[in-house]
């Protein structure tokens, strides 16, 4: 008789918590303020997403969103539209101490490029290293212009036209130096274009009647790239839009043979988790890893109703073994709405998305970082919102 082999179980998934940051509240111009070196902010200008890398140099840098700010600019809800650039960071932790370096990143009609994909601004940026070479994802948007009179669009004004006409490009570059002293080549057309434009009213170049909404609707944004080692291919992860009737961010992915595409997108929906009506839940800016150990694929996102959290709006986590198919994560909340500090004072926030990690090269989170505010921000203009940096514990569902 044969032996009894004895299988093995197979790897415990991974949990997360945040460790709490330094610093604290303090009061400035009548106002509260958060003053501490693991938040990059800038009076002159809204912060928000930011993503890092580690580099060659051994330094950590950051690609962060940010647009103007002040009495004499338009709100928050406008202003990410119209003005966002792409800034640069640095510092010696991951957790704390960036220090801004730089605009590297701008519309391209301050290039003189009115016309171009991205000319009017460009925000959220995910920076990648796959095989040492640099990829710095983006998205761009342009101004269409008036639509004709008695279109579906001629209603919309600027900062909808722009919105509505948002893709996804990419920079790839040899090195850290090369990328932050701007050697490189600006993409003349973007990386992934929406496949259907189905909205009802107020929509630029309708699909036709009767078209079914992919993922990739109206708009692709806030790209997340992973590689999937089971066969060698890039995973690109994006929002859309369904309008049932207000705006519902849902998200699709695309799959590549390079880091550059091209980049094909499935017509099935990721992170499918439903509402009591059947509907998608809402969410956006989702950040996506593999973890060798687990054999998972992770995923953080914000989400809007606390249908996937469970536990109420905020970060969410799901896994996943081949990156398509997703479900909840054991415990699905990976951050409820708040700021922890050194001292134990907890802090609720109206604001903490666009979630991004860094992530060793054994697939394990080192650091957090989110665009955040204190308090709602689509009518503001005063530049208070920043970016976040916390160190995160990883311990796996036996511990």
């Amino acid at each position: 008789m044969a032996a009894c082999q004895k299988t093995e179980d197979p790897p415990p998934p991974l949990r997360f918590s945040l460790e709490p940051i330094p610093g604290q509240l303090v009061a400035y111009e009548g106002k509260t303020r958060i003053d501490s070196p693991a938040a990059l902010q800038d009076p002159d200008h809204f912060v928000w997403g930011g993503s890092v890398v580690q580099a060659e140099d051994g330094r950590y840098h950051m690609f962060y969103a940010i647009f103007d700010a002040g009495p004499d600019n338009p709100p928050f809800s406008d202003a990410w539209l119209l003005s966002s650039k792409i800034a640069h960071a640095v510092s010696d932790r991951p957790d704390r101490g960036f220090v801004f370096q730089k605009v590297l990143l701008s519309g391209a009609f301050h290039n003189g490029r009115p016309d171009a994909w991205d000319a009017q601004g460009v925000h959220n940026p995910h920076i990648q290293r796959f095989d040492g070479v640099y990829y710095l994802y983006y998205i761009g948007s342009r101004d269409p212009g008036p639509q004709p009179e008695g279109s579906p669009g001629a209603e919309l004004r600027k900062r909808d036209r722009i919105q509505q006409v948002q893709k996804i490009g990419v920079i790839a570059c040899d090195s850290i130096q090369d990328l932050i002293s701007g050697d490189f080549v600006r993409p003349d057309t973007p990386l992934l274009t929406p496949r259907t434009r189905v909205k009802e009213g107020d929509v630029i170049d309708p699909s036709p009647s009767g078209t079914q909404a992919l993922p990739d609707n109206l708009i692709v944004v806030n790209p997340s790239v992973v590689f999937r080692p089971s066969d060698g291919k890039y995973l690109l992860y994006f929002k859309g839009n369904l309008y049932d009737p207000t705006w519902r961010g849902v998200h699709g992915v695309a799959v590549g043979d390079s880091p550059i595409g091209p980049f094909r997108a499935l017509d099935e929906y990721v992170f499918d988790v439903r509402m009591p009506d059947g509907r998608l839940a809402k969410a956006e800016d989702p950040y996506v890893w593999f973890h060798p150990g687990s054999g998972q694929f992770y995923a953080v996102f914000k989400d809007f109703s606390g249908r996937v959290t469970r536990s109420g709006p905020g970060l969410a986590l799901m896994t996943s073994p081949d990156g398509i198919q997703w479900v909840l994560a054991e415990n699905p909340l990976f951050s409820p709405l708040e700021l922890v500090f050194e001292d134990q004072t907890v802090v609720k926030v109206a604001h903490l998305e666009r979630p991004q990690l860094l992530i060793d090269r054994h697939g394990i989170p080192q650091a957090f970082y989110a665009a955040c505010s204190l308090e709602p921000v689509g009518r503001k203009t005063d530049g208070s919102t920043f970016n976040v940096q916390m160190r995160v514990k990883v311990m796996n569902s036996r511990d």
